[in-house]
């Protein structure tokens, strides 16, 4: 969770967006009361996905067709795309 923090912290700062006071897994990434714009969230999954490779050598792609497709968006919370990160990675098998 740690790495998408980072990446959040990151992608507000670069943009200019003030940082709210605390992250946590609740913090809104789209849809209202959202902390990104569209284009903040497509910086956010690069960054994601970047440091996944750096840091850990995983290899993945968070905005598939399924994730674009699903009822319920996987980048909604800091702690859903959480879990997406990790499901993304058990389902592609690129853990290293």
């Amino acid at each position: 969770m740690s790495i998408i923090y980072d990446a959040l912290k990151e992608v507000m700062d670069q943009a200019g967006v003030a940082s709210p006071p605390a992250l946590t897994e609740d913090t809104v990434i789209v849809g209202k009361d959202a902390v990104l714009d569209s284009l903040g969230v497509v910086s956010l999954i690069v960054e994601v996905e970047q440091a996944l490779d750096a840091k850990h050598n995983v290899a993945v792609t968070l905005a598939s067709d399924k994730a674009m497709s699903a009822k319920n968006s996987p980048f909604r919370t800091v702690g859903v795309l959480a879990d997406h990160v990790l499901q993304t990675i058990a389902e592609t098998g690129a853990a290293a």
